[in-house]
This record gives C-alpha cells, structure tokens and sequence, in this order.
C-alpha cells in the first residue's frame, strides 16, 4: 500500500522546520516508518467507528 508519498516528505520537513539549525536529508526508512504508522492509525479508526456502529469512517476516529 502506499499512501505516503515519499518525494513530499523533504519537502515537508523543510517547511516545517524553524529556527537555524535545519534538518536537511530524510532517510529512506521515514517513509517506511511513517507509512507503518498511518496504517496502525487506520486500523484503530476502523475499529472506533465499528464499535460506533458506524459504516463511515470519520475524522474524530483517527
């Protein structure tokens, strides 16, 4: 599955960031880091909105 766009992840790091000191390179296993997150993110909001006897997941369930 993919659903973290890695190209946007530098991207968004450099925005991110404030102050001097800045963070410039991103590891190849952030997106793979980040992907394995928002997928355990999913399922917990999959189970919220089961047990709300929702068919609709919604933002509050994240």
């Amino acid at each position: 599955m993919a659903l973290i766009v890695k190209s946007n992840i530098k991207k968004t790091v450099k925005e991110l960031q404030k102050g001097n000191e800045e963070v410039t390179s991103v590891a190849e296993e952030v997106g793979f880091a980040l992907e394995r997150k928002v997928e355990q993110m999913i399922i917990e909001a999959i189970e919220r909105a089961k047990s709300n006897k929702r068919k609709t997941l919604q933002g509050r369930d994240l």
